[in-house]
């Protein structure tokens, strides 16, 4: 099974006309991940030693950089998924709170009768 990695941050989804550059399994480095991470309240974010390997042996990490720093732009970065990933005839994520409608907005919907299931210690959610 191939693991699949987007990490769409919206605050920056309004960056509309600057130069981003998009990269596929690219090189990141643990401090500018962790910045994101936690700008995102994600608690991953503490636990970098499971955080970077995760990202860095996932099958696709797109990454995207505006002037050399990294950020992300949801859309941009989804369509670099699609153009690997669009032809295949299932594709599934889990998404929570603002992202549920971004990711609907890019053609993602409910699967069906499924429930999300996770075996998670975490207290955030």
């Amino acid at each position: 099974m191939s693991v699949l990695t987007i990490y769409n941050f919206m605050h920056i989804e309004s960056v509309v006309n600057m130069e981003v550059e998009i990269e596929i399994n690219g090189k990141i480095v643990q401090e500018e991940v962790l910045v994101l991470y936690r700008e995102n309240g994600w608690s991953s974010a503490e636990k970098p030693e499971q955080l970077l390997p995760a990202l860095r042996n996932s099958h696709t990490l797109v990454t995207a950089r505006l002037n050399g720093e990294l950020v992300g732009i949801g859309r941009k970065m989804m369509d670099v998924m699609q153009s690997i990933y669009g032809q295949f005839h299932q594709q599934m994520l889990t998404a929570d709170g603002k992202a549920i409608d971004f990711y609907k907005s890019v053609g993602f919907e409910r699967a069906g009768k499924t429930e999300p299931m996770w075996v998670y210690s975490g207290t955030e959610h």
